[in-house]
């Protein structure tokens, strides 16, 4: 993905508020690609292809809901603004972040819980690798519109290796038990 520096698209959306479903469909969406609020119905996403098909389907869904979205190509009017827009942007990808290293965090004490009790199990193991393609999944999602960097990317991705090898400490465990059976 290439971003073409210092350019966004700002999104103008309109929804009506009854019935509230649209709207909340709409919001949804616009969080789930990660967009930045920039006001009441105003939000940015930088200038970048990938984010393209969210938009789409931000605009499909307004007008389900009898809304509108009007987009635009838009640049911060000095580099300053683009700067903020993009600090901004990049502090709710590290907040992002921030919240996928606490599930980490869970997933590593489950997996100390389950060795501790000793819950060898089949069922509990796939519990555990339902998990952990979880925190794969969302990993890939916050790459894709971390399109910046956030600061807490790095450590993202050191704690889902280790998340990934802490699984495959406890597969090892749960098939030493199944097989001294």
């Amino acid at each position: 993905m290439t971003y073409r520096s210092g350019r966004w698209q700002v999104l103008v959306v309109k929804v009506p508020a009854v019935p509230s479903r649209h709207r909340v469909a709409v919001w949804r969406e616009l969080r789930r690609i990660g967009a930045l609020s920039l006001g009441q119905g105003i939000w940015a996403v930088p200038d970048v292809a990938g984010f393209a098909d969210g938009i789409d389907r931000v605009a499909e869904l307004a007008e389900r809901g009898e809304g509108e979205v009007v987009v635009l190509d838009a640049a911060g009017r000095s580099e300053r603004d683009g700067a903020r827009l993009e600090e901004m942007f990049t502090a709710e990808r590290d907040d992002e972040w921030r919240e996928f290293l606490a599930d980490c965090g869970k997933f590593d004490a489950e997996i100390d819980k389950e060795i501790r009790v000793e819950k060898f199990t089949m069922a509990e193991l796939e519990e555990e690798e339902q998990s952990l393609e979880r925190l794969r999944r969302w990993h890939r999602e916050l790459k894709v519109r971390d399109v910046f960097g956030a600061p807490a990317a790095a450590e993202a991705e050191v704690r889902l290796k280790h998340c990934a090898d802490r699984l495959t400490e406890y597969t090892e465990l749960v098939f030493q038990a199944l097989h001294q059976m």
